[in-house]
């Protein structure tokens, strides 16, 4: 157990050096023909293309034409592999500071451009569910520029801080519906759900009357919206 936890926290500061720039490399041996970065970049690229699944340090060292213990200079392991990965995939804030308007119009940038993100990047979800996220730069950012929108409300530090959480798990629950959207299977859910309330319509007499109101059919604009007006109409209830 002891040999374990140790082994964890050596992981843990393996992370917070790569993320910020602090790793050492050998003195010795050849000049460094690579970087964590350029490792991490790699790794980023195959996740897009093929999955998540599809990341180890062989199959990243492949694209450099070296074997996998090589990568061992520069990257620890996976787990830290993955940790510098999410960092530089996220990538800096978008600047929402500029917007006219207030909190709510820059936490709502703030929030479609994290999003486009996580759209951009699938895999991001995965990775960031795996563990407890150390977090680098960017991720820091973001919160950064989240928690500046809503510093002049008034809210304490604490609600801020819960408001960066709802928002980040409203976005995270959509671009999950984004992953596992499959149009077919809708149509055929949607079909089957029909022919069953049909039979049994008076076991469920109110989802029935949803369904004949239109309760599942396709609302059109931004899947985003309305989850998000809610939870910013709940935080202008708070502010004093």
């Amino acid at each position: 157990m002891a040999a374990k936890k140790v082994g964890k926290q050596a992981g843990v500061k393996g992370s917070f050096a790569l993320l910020w720039g602090e790793q050492e490399l050998p003195s010795r041996g050849p000049k460094p023909s690579l970087t964590a970065g350029r490792i991490a970049e790699a790794a980023i690229g195959i996740a897009d293309r093929e999955g998540l699944d599809a990341v180890s340090l062989a199959r990243v060292a492949k694209e450099f034409g070296v074997t996998a213990m090589a990568l061992y200079r520069y990257v620890p392991g996976k787990a830290e592999l993955l940790d510098l990965m999410v960092d530089l995939a996220i990538g800096p804030p978008v600047p929402v500071a500029h917007i006219s308007g207030g909190w709510r119009p820059q936490l709502t940038e703030w929030a479609r451009q994290c999003l486009a993100t996580y759209r951009r990047h699938p895999w991001i979800l995965t990775a960031t569910g795996i563990r407890r996220q150390i977090m680098g730069p960017h991720q820091l950012g973001w919160l950064d520029a989240a928690l500046a929108a809503l510093a002049g409300t008034g809210l304490s530090a604490a609600r801020q801080h819960d408001t960066f959480l709802l928002l980040v798990g409203h976005i995270r629950n959509i671009a999950q519906q984004y992953v596992d959207h499959d149009e077919a299977a809708n149509e055929e859910w949607a079909h089957l759900t029909a022919e069953v309330l049909e039979r049994h319509q008076e076991r469920f007499p109110a989802l029935t009357a949803a369904v004949a109101a239109g309760a599942f059919a396709p609302q059109g604009g931004d899947p985003l919206d309305f989850g998000l007006e809610r939870i910013l109409d709940g935080v202008a209830a708070l502010i004093p």
